[in-house]
């Protein structure tokens, strides 16, 4: 009895790791041309949540609404309070918050008509 578990075992074990073998080195699986927008939810706040990083030091609004463009065509602010509600559910650090509070306040008031000055923008 013994010996027909340890067969049934090993071929168990070998199976798996036959499939493991398959899969991850001959044949695994290719993205190509993947959109961000495919993205699971928890990806795109991590995402929103380094473009809101990167506004922080950059300044540059248009920059950030193109980048957050990238997820989708729903609006810039409208992923900011998404990624806002799964980081209150996550949670993200305090700090990381008002990172996100600051860009979907920033947005709201943005026109976002090309040329338009972002605000606190002056131009001639």
């Amino acid at each position: 009895m013994t010996m027909r578990w340890f067969r049934f075992l090993l071929m168990l074990s070998l199976g798996a790791a036959l499939g493991l073998i398959y899969g991850w080195m001959v044949n695994p699986v290719k993205y190509v041309d993947t959109p961000p927008a495919a993205l699971r939810v928890d990806y795109k706040s991590d995402y929103v949540l380094m473009v809101a990083e990167a506004y922080q030091a950059e300044g540059d609004l248009e920059l950030a609404a193109r980048r957050l463009a990238l997820l989708g065509d729903r609006p810039p602010a409208e992923l900011v309070r998404e990624a806002m509600v799964w980081g209150s559910q996550a949670p993200y650090p305090e700090g990381d918050m008002d990172l996100l509070t600051r860009l979907a306040s920033d947005l709201q008031t943005w026109n976002s008509l090309p040329g338009a000055p972002a605000p606190g923008e002056t131009r001639p």
